[in-house]
Order: C-alpha cells, then structure tokens, then sequence
C-alpha cells in the first residue's frame, strides 16, 4: 500500500460508521482504564481521539504478562502472542481500509515487520505510530541484515508517527514519516495563586527505577523542615520500596485515578521529574503540569527538553544526579523571583497538538494515513 495513492476496497455497507483496528497495549479490566504512563497511553489517547470522531475503533490488544517464565516458555509466549495478534489484525483489516499499529521503538522488528507484510498481502494502508524517543537509536543500532529489511518493509509503510521533533528531523529525508506528539487536555480548573518559594514537592509516575525515583527521594532527603514530597504511582517488579522507610521528607501516597491527577498537580508547588528511561518521549505528566501552572525540575533526557525550557518554565538538570535535583529545588527556594517566572511560564505553555483525522472537504472526518503535524525539519 503507498502513502495516500488509494483506499482499497472494504465491503463495509454506506449506513455503518467508518472503522480502523487499532493495534497495541490496552490491557483489560482496571489496567485498561486507568493507564499509567508506558506505552499504553499513546494506545489509549489514540482509541480515545478516533472514538471521539466517530470512528469504531477495534483494538487488537497486544498486552500480557510474561514474567517470570523460563526462557524457552517466554519464547514460545512471544511466539504465540504474535501469532494472535497477527490473525486478529487480519481478520480487523478485512473489514476496514487503514490499520494503526502503536507500539515502543524498541519493541520486536519481527512484529512491524510482519504487520507491514499482512497489510501488503490485504492491500491495506498500514501506520506505525511510535511512543517515546528512542526509534532513532534503535534504527541506527540495527546490524545489516535487519537495516536493509526494514527498509523494504515497515519504513515503507503509508505513515510512520513519531512523538518527538528530534525524532522527525533524524528521519527528515523521509516523506512518509510525520511528528504526532503525545499530549493530554485535563481541563484543569484556574489555579490558585501559588506560594512564594515551592514546599508541596510531587513524583507522579510508575515507580520505576529509571523514572529517577530514587533521585529524587535522595534530592529530598536533607531539604529544609517546611519541604515535602508526596510520591504517587503504581509499583513495578523493581520498585526498592525500602527508599521510603524512615524518609523524613518524603512519603508513598498510592496510586492515582486520571481525574485525581489534576487535583494533586494544581495543588504542588513543583514536579520532579528526573527520569533517565530510555524511552522517554513527551511525558504526559510534565504536559499536565504544565496545563495546572506546576513547573518542572526534569532530567535533560530524550524529548523532555523539547518541552522544559530551561529558566522559562521549568529547570532542567544532569540525569542520575540527585545532587543536582537538589540543588535545583534549593535554587528556586533561594531565588522567589525565578519560581514565580517558571509559574507564569508553565501556566503559559502552548502545548503541542495532534490528529490522526482529517476533515476530508466538506464532509466527514475520515482516517488520515498523512495525518501528523508536518514540521518544516
């Protein structure tokens, strides 16, 4: 299928509303509902837009647990994880005329791959959305063999969605790729008139080692009487839960529901976000921070600094520095003057915008394999 030459053929009677499967993570239950960062996000954001708009999303649902099994178990896991998303993403398609697979830079070749040759064999338009920063390092981390496959395969593909600028402009030759950043609307109420130096200190995010949780508990521990840090956020298999035990500054207040984030950001003084993960894109909590006039202290990593300005609305630092976290906090406390500018700056932050739909002339939106924001980069 070429980029936007053709909609092929779907069956689909005129009186039924358009329809694309969507492919990736949702998990079910609670998981599915209440997301917490990862991969799963960009996967709900999208379903979430798509429904909005009228269409009947159908996920193929490419999540599950595979820990803890023996090597041969979780490569036969894998094996048939692919199999059924692959029969399930055929049988979609048939029935629709475009096929949205969202998954992690670093995920599997052999499933983009494979994605990209059913929709050839289908005669169905296939766009590969990409969560994070990371598909840059991978792709030039590719040996020989699996560049020149990707070549001829999945980076043929109609539309290839990636979240960052920097991302966009290391494939700027390419004119099937398009910037999709993440992004949030948590409509969050005017805020309040903020406190002169920051005290209320938050950590929202999965309790995952490379999110710089242990940084940023570190960074706190020696802070003047009047700091406090409140940690919200799922644990994971690697979470040190021991950071927390006689900390005298910080504390683990749970996992939040997503309408109970915007409380607790417009109610913080400041967000730590010092994460070194390697896949760090558009963190979804800096856009709500921004979206609740919280600045941001943040590690400079992957796509944060496309969205903490430094000294404008947020104060970016070393990755794996608590000192530096620290000093940061330390900063603003001794500089009234500099918090309030990075208030005012966050409150004004223009966040970026997306669409995977376009208005199709004067009739209704429709599924827009070129969809994107097109960046002169």
């Amino acid at each position: 299928a070429r980029a936007g030459t053709r909609m092929a053929r779907t069956g689909r009677r005129g009186d039924e509303p358009p329809g694309i499967p969507l492919v990736g993570p949702m998990g079910s239950g609670a998981s599915a509902t209440n997301v917490v960062g990862g991969n799963r996000m960009p996967v709900a954001e999208s379903a979430r837009e798509l429904a909005a708009r009228g269409f009947a999303t159908e996920v193929v649902d490419t999540s599950g647990s595979v820990a803890n099994l023996p090597a041969w178990r979780l490569r036969l896991a894998c094996l048939a994880r692919l199999l059924r998303t692959l029969w399930a993403m055929a049988r979609k398609a048939r029935r629709h005329r475009i096929v949205l697979v969202v998954m992690a830079p670093y995920s599997a070749l052999v499933l983009r791959t494979c994605a990209w040759a059913v929709c050839a064999v289908l005669r169905r338009p296939l766009a590969l959305q990409f969560s994070g920063s990371g598909l840059p390092a991978t792709y030039a981390g590719y040996r020989a063999p699996a560049r020149w496959l990707a070549e001829r395969t999945w980076m043929r593909c109609a539309r290839v969605y990636v979240e960052t600028r920097s991302s966009r402009r290391a494939f700027r030759g390419r004119a099937n790729f398009r910037w999709i950043p993440n992004t949030r609307d948590v409509r969050a109420a005017p805020r309040r008139d903020g406190p002169e130096i920051p005290r209320e200190l938050v950590f929202v995010s999965r309790l995952e080692m490379d999110k710089g949780l242990a940084e940023a508990l570190e960074a706190c521990r020696s802070l003047p009487d009047d700091c406090r840090l409140g940690v919200y956020g799922p644990p994971v298999s690697d979470t040190d839960m021991s950071l927390f035990a006689r900390h005298p500054r910080a504390e683990w207040r749970g996992v939040l529901e997503p309408e109970e984030v915007a409380g607790v950001l417009r109610g913080a003084a400041l967000l730590l976000f010092p994460s070194y993960c390697r896949r760090e894109g558009y963190p979804g909590v800096v856009l709500e921070a921004f979206q609740c006039g919280a600045p941001v202290v943040a590690a400079r990593w992957g796509g944060v600094p496309e969205l903490v300005r430094h000294e404008e609305n947020g104060l970016l630092v070393a990755p794996r520095s608590a000192a530096a976290v620290e000093r940061a906090i330390m900063r603003l406390r001794r500089d009234p003057g500099l918090y309030r500018r990075l208030r005012a700056g966050a409150a004004r932050r223009t966040l970026p915008q997306r669409t995977l739909v376009r208005p199709d002339g004067d009739g209704p939106a429709r599924p827009d394999p070129g969809g994107g924001v097109r960046t002169a980069d």
